[in-house]
């Protein structure tokens, strides 16, 4: 069994209307609700073998402020083509991970984040899938279990773990 994680960056700023997309920073609200999810991830026992995630500057400050919780240093790499990857896009750089590694992790943007998740996700707990449907807001979690290697990896065959969202979680955690 394989696990993946698909964490979307969490809220942004839009302050500075003349900065080009991809070098906005957090908003003060994403830079409480990053940390408030690598916390959720560390005591869930969700902390990834592998992180793969967008060289933009949110997904990146998203992904430092989340693993400064974790007890683990997961290998990370930065993949410029996660920046607003479509599904089909996120699945191949899946595919093409190590067997050996046991859990993955996303760090990306939607549409293409929801996409990949509603696309892999065939079965699961009703509320959480109904909820994933709905919407996959910033700093949102869906953790997705596979009975496949990576490589082998395709539509409807993951089954929904779990699905956090940050306003979910107590303050204080």
């Amino acid at each position: 069994m394989v696990t993946l994680s698909l964490f979307r960056h969490a809220k942004s700023s839009w302050n500075n209307p003349g900065l080009d997309d991809f070098d906005r920073p957090l908003a003060p609200r994403g830079v409480k609700a990053a940390p408030r999810m690598g916390r959720y991830m560390a005591s869930e026992g969700l902390e990834p073998d592998i992180v793969l995630c967008s060289t933009a500057v949110r997904a990146r400050q998203t992904l430092e402020l989340a693993a400064a919780e974790w007890k683990s240093s997961p290998e990370v790499r930065f993949e410029s083509g996660l920046y607003h990857a479509l599904s089909a896009d996120m699945l191949r750089y899946v595919q093409e991970l190590d067997d050996a590694l046991r859990h993955a992790m996303l760090v990306g943007h939607n549409p293409g984040m929801h996409s990949l998740a509603l696309d892999l996700c065939g079965v699961g707990g009703e509320a959480e899938l109904e909820g994933m449907r709905f919407k996959f807001p910033t700093a949102a979690l869906a953790v997705i279990d596979f009975d496949r290697p990576w490589a082998a990896l395709t539509a409807g065959e993951g089954r929904l773990r779990s699905f956090v969202v940050p306003r979910e979680l107590k303050k204080a955690s």
